[in-house]
């Protein structure tokens, strides 16, 4: 998603308590970067924040990472996520952390110790040129990588509008090992309870579009 520079945003992320500044020391300790020991759940291209402010605020005996690589978006996510915590009456952002960096150096940013349960990836770019498909965010060898910092019992969950992704994405996970534990194509159809409605999402589903959905145990 193109976004305009937003002079506010690197400033206000610097003053922000759960947006993490420096990689060096958090690689192989997310963990101890929240108050509490639980369950550790990252999503892949936050955007806006959409997602990771609705989920923190559902689940709070989970712990959330959300990483973008544009501070713009990091920011209007902390904005979100702070409203969303507000609205809620929880005084403190505990349970979020937000990070701005490229996706393709993920291996700079968790190691096996941090032992991660889950990844979310939504909506991302589906990169559909046949030279550009090992950028999509679900490529095998890009699932190879995640196969490193989740835990022995890790799950991706996975949505797209895009039917193409989504079928050659099917494949990649295959092709990787992974174990398809639920596949639908039309998630809001699919009494699926668990799902937390995206932007994206529902703007393509008042299109008219399908959501395409599954989960990968490692």
């Amino acid at each position: 998603m193109r976004i305009r520079r937003k002079p506010w945003a690197r400033p206000e992320l610097e003053a922000c308590d759960f947006c993490i500044k420096d990689l060096t020391e958090v690689k192989g300790k997310w963990r101890q970067q929240f108050k509490k020991d639980q369950p550790l759940h990252v999503e892949l291209g936050c955007g806006k924040g959409g997602f990771v402010s609705q989920i923190s605020v559902k689940n709070r005996d989970v712990n959330y990472i959300a990483i973008d690589i544009k501070s713009e978006m990091a920011a209007y996510a902390r904005r979100k996520t702070v409203a969303a915590f507000e609205e809620a009456g929880i005084e403190k952002v505990d349970n979020v952390k937000l990070l701005v960096h490229n996706i393709e150096q993920i291996d700079e940013v968790f190691d096996r110790a941090d032992s991660i349960d889950r990844i979310y990836i939504n909506f991302c770019n589906p990169w559909p040129r046949g030279k550009h498909k090992k950028r999509r965010l679900t490529f095998p060898k890009k699932l190879e990588r995640y196969k490193e910092f989740l835990c022995d019992t890790g799950e991706i969950w996975f949505k797209t509008d895009d039917d193409e992704l989504f079928e050659e994405s099917l494949e990649y996970f295959k092709e990787t090992g992974f174990n398809l534990s639920y596949i639908t194509y039309d998630l809001h159809q699919s009494g699926f309870e668990e799902n937390v409605e995206t932007e994206h999402e529902r703007m393509f589903s008042d299109m008219g579009i399908k959501i395409k959905f599954l989960i990968a145990s490692k």
